[in-house]
């Protein structure tokens, strides 16, 4: 007696419920009964089978809005409509659908560029080894980056460091890390990361924002990018073969400035933000957050990939390489075989800001050829 007067005070709220809600109209779902009817076999249930609640989820699982205190869009909405996913055999609710999705194939590709560009770089190691200069070094140091241009650019690269490896371990941490440090330990570690992740992110939009202030100017496509690509920046030529000419900046330079910093880096801000839900007059539905997940996801991927390549070529892959981002000057035999261009300017007077510093630590002095 007392199951089934439970039963029918249930049925009494779900009612109340229903009359009183704020609704839009119920997505088209096949087979799916009027409410009059659902009262009325829910009534009907609830005498014959106490506990079946079928005609309820049904309902819940059709999108239906119903009251909620809470200002949020679809907070009346329990669980997204039923649908047909990125070509899923059946339909399922978005939610789950889009759970599986990101957990298996857009985790997949993710997985998949990443370990193609260290792949990549791998072989590109052993095949051809570090582009050394192949003449001797002068002793004589030109300044290639300012003190202000080193420090933007270490705070682009700390903080896209930061940004990958949180969101690598929050991507493929529960296949890595999950199975060896246990749920605890792995759910305060990702709690943690995405704390950090959410906060370095404005901070690596306005370090991206000035490094494209600063070095735009130098990275302005022009003729002789042509025939760097079409040399491949010389990688092919043999161990005597020169590289081809460029200025302050390569093709291969100016290709990561304009499509992995500029494009990606702005792709990957702005869906961030959305994510972070720091930008007006967007509606942050569950299926608004879902494909800016999606694009996020796909853009740093490809931007961690790019970033592989440029951290290779920036220290392993090339000689001296990297003392012109770490101490901001290069050998002036250096400058000559990877930059001709932009040597001949400085001979030339033509970059002011560039000063020459010998070897034995004497101070800087102006450059003079």
């Amino acid at each position: 007696m007392n199951r089934r007067i439970a039963a029918l005070a249930f049925t009494a709220m779900l009612v109340a419920s229903a009359a009183s809600a704020q609704t839009a109209p119920p997505a088209a779902l096949p087979n799916v009964e009027s409410q009059d009817i659902l009262k009325q076999n829910q009534a009907e249930r609830t005498r014959d089978q106490p506990g079946n609640n079928a005609p309820v989820w049904r309902a819940v699982v059709s999108g239906e809005q119903h009251y909620s205190s809470l200002p949020a869009p679809e907070a009346g909405v329990l669980i997204q409509p039923a649908t047909r996913f990125l070509g899923q055999d059946r339909a399922t609710t978005a939610g789950e659908a889009w759970r599986q999705y990101r957990n298996g194939p857009l985790t997949a590709i993710g997985a998949g560029v990443i370990l193609a560009a260290l792949a990549i770089v791998t072989l590109l190691y052993f095949i051809f080894g570090k582009i050394r200069n192949k003449e001797a070094p002068t002793g004589r140091r030109i300044e290639r980056f300012t003190p202000a241009e080193r420090m933007v650019h270490w705070t682009v690269a700390i903080s896209f460091v930061a940004l990958a490896v949180s969101g690598l371990i929050m991507l493929f941490g529960r296949y890595l890390l999950l199975p060896l440090i246990g749920h605890t330990l792995f759910g305060y570690l990702t709690y943690a990361l995405k704390n950090v992740h959410n906060f370095v992110g404005p901070l690596f939009t306005v370090s991206i924002i000035v490094f494209f202030v600063m070095y735009v100017r130098d990275n302005v496509p022009a003729r002789q990018d042509v025939g760097w690509l079409m040399r491949f920046g010389g990688l092919f030529g043999g161990k005597g073969a020169t590289e081809p000419s460029s200025g302050r900046f390569n093709a291969g330079e100016k290709i990561w400035f304009w499509g992995g910093l500029v494009l990606l880096g702005l792709i990957i801000s702005a869906s961030g933000f959305v994510l972070d839900m720091l930008v007006p007059g967007i509606a942050y539905t569950r299926g608004n957050m879902q494909i800016a997940h999606i694009i996020h996801l796909l853009g740093t991927t490809l931007m961690a990939a790019g970033a592989v390549g440029h951290i290779y070529l920036g220290t392993l892959g090339m000689e001296g390489a990297y003392d012109a981002m770490r101490h901001g000057y290069v050998d002036d035999t250096w400058a000559k075989e990877h930059h001709d261009l932009w040597y001949e300017q400085v001979q030339r007077g033509e970059v002011p800001r560039v000063r020459s510093q010998q070897n034995h630590g004497g101070a800087p002095s102006p450059f003079k050829a």
